[in-house]
């Protein structure tokens, strides 16, 4: 699918929250999608399941808003974290050849979580942050060892958001590398964790885990 999307980046030395920033601008007309914002150094991220993401300085924070129109047509809402995860993950695969993404969201270097996505839809607008750790880490998780320029990486990714693939091809390369997910756990709808041991991917993105359909809303 070929877009005439024109993405606006803008950096920031230091902020709260980027899809924090991002929400606030958008609602107030302060700016338009497409956009992006990104930052080294952010104070307060959101997480998944209302959790904060802890940020250091010099790790990589970044939110973009596009609308759902400029999209591929067969992306659905409940598909968006895991294809804006991909999309950025085969810019940074680049960098580490072992990088892989958790079900639905999360940026992990063999074990070890180094980031994740969180995507929210508003007014027919996709808008999705992204941290990763890049220089600091909490103790537990993993960090991204990068060579390029973060500007370079940032730039890279706004091409693919400026010609993205569709869902399907997304996904195809998505299916191949689920079964990392076989040793970890998921959170149900009713916030339970549950084994991944015998969770079937299905082509919306969702999975199925002892009859229960599971998306990944977030």
């Amino acid at each position: 699918m070929e877009s005439d999307l024109k993405l606006q980046i803008h950096c920031l030395d230091e902020v709260d929250s980027t899809q924090k920033w991002l929400i606030e601008n958008f609602k107030k007309d302060n700016l338009k999608a497409p956009f992006l914002v990104y930052t080294t150094n952010q104070t307060k991220g959101i997480g998944s399941r209302e959790n904060e993401w802890i940020g250091y300085e010099g790790n990589l924070f970044l939110s973009f808003i596009v609308k759902k129109t400029e999209m591929p047509s067969d992306l659905k809402i409940e598909s968006a974290s895991i294809y804006f995860s991909m999309l950025f993950k085969e810019i940074l695969q680049k960098e580490n050849s072992s990088l892989w993404i958790k079900w639905p969201n999360d940026f992990y270097v063999d074990e070890k979580k180094c980031g994740g996505t969180i995507t929210s839809y508003i007014k027919e607008h996709f808008i999705c942050g992204i941290g990763l750790n890049l220089v600091h880490s909490p103790e537990g998780f993993g960090i991204l060892s990068v060579q390029s320029d973060i500007k370079n990486i940032i730039y890279d990714f706004v091409k693919k958001i400026n010609n993205p693939p569709s869902w399907k091809q997304v996904f195809r390369k998505y299916s191949v590398e689920f079964y990392k997910n076989k040793s970890f756990f998921v959170h149900d709808k009713n916030n339970n964790k549950v084994s991944m041991s015998y969770a079937k991917l299905a082509e919306d993105g969702s999975i199925m885990i002892n009859g229960e359909r599971i998306y990944s809303l977030r």
